[in-house]
């Protein structure tokens, strides 16, 4: 138990005198986790109907949703859409972070919460405003008002990772490059850039995952050949009690951590 008398800060704060607070955090991941863990094994059941814990084990449902052509159609507009989402949303995110952080306009602050705002606007509103938007200009289920909307969701995410990141980025550098010649964008793309590539990069995958596991929007915009996986999903458990949603919870799950793991460990490896 040597380990509880550790700092476990510069300020000399042991593990010890943070014990509570460990207990809170693992009570609220426990919280937060444990539901989504029901799901796994609730996926593996050979019941017509969710059930905890599962009588028969059996991969019925997965063979049911890899079977299925309406939720592999629904598959694919989900990933096509967050990977455009992502080619749309992490370039404009990183050119509106970038410029807010060396911009010296009075305004900047204001400009920034006006970018940052879907975070903030309930989605539900978000989605009756877009709804509304794309019947005068025939975007509703289409793919372009899909992306474009899951878009205007993912920019102010990429931008908090971009922005995160500038501020530690000792923009001295970039000064030193445009003092030698080159252009501001050339600083960028030579300079900057590269330092802060995993955030750009941890963004990107954040503006997929914002698209892909989207549904308020998704629900008042998408149908017919562009309808997204979790739609299919929220109509599937409002209309029936299908398991085949729970095997594609668990695959989305392991497709999301995976994801989040790969990024972590590759910000970690640059790092060191």
């Amino acid at each position: 138990m040597n380990w509880l008398k550790r700092p476990a800060t510069d300020t000399q704060i042991t593990h010890g005198a943070r014990l509570w607070l460990y207990a809170a955090a693992v009570l609220v991941m426990l919280l937060l986790v444990l539901p989504t863990l029901l799901v796994i094994p609730m996926s593996f059941s050979a019941s017509q109907y969710l059930e905890f814990p599962p009588r028969e084990w059996s991969l019925r449902w997965y063979r049911s949703y890899f079977s299925s052509n309406s939720w592999m159609q629904a598959t694919a507009t989900s990933l096509k859409a967050g990977l455009l989402t992502a080619i749309l949303a992490t370039p404009l995110a990183t050119m509106a972070a970038y410029g807010l952080h060396v911009s010296r306009l009075r305004y900047a602050n204001w400009l920034s919460m006006l970018l940052l705002a879907p975070i903030v606007v309930p989605v539900i509103l978000i989605g009756i405003g877009v709804f509304y938007a794309y019947v005068k200009l025939k975007l509703v289920n289409s793919m372009l008002g899909l992306v474009l909307a899951h878009s205007m969701l993912a920019i102010p995410v990429v931008m908090l990772v971009v922005g995160s990141a500038l501020k530690t980025f000792d923009m001295d550098q970039e000064l030193v490059a445009r003092s030698l010649g080159a252009s501001r964008i050339r600083a960028f793309m030579l300079v900057t850039l590269p330092q802060i590539k995993f955030s750009v990069v941890t963004g990107a995958v954040l503006a997929f995952l914002t698209s892909f596991d989207e549904i308020i929007v998704a629900l008042f915009i998408s149908g017919g050949a562009n309808s997204t996986l979790t739609r299919n999903m929220f109509n599937a458990l409002r209309d029936q009690v299908d398991p085949t949603i729970a095997a594609i919870s668990t695959l989305i799950v392991a497709v999301t951590s995976l994801l989040l793991v790969f990024t972590q460990l590759g910000s970690r490896t640059h790092r060191q």
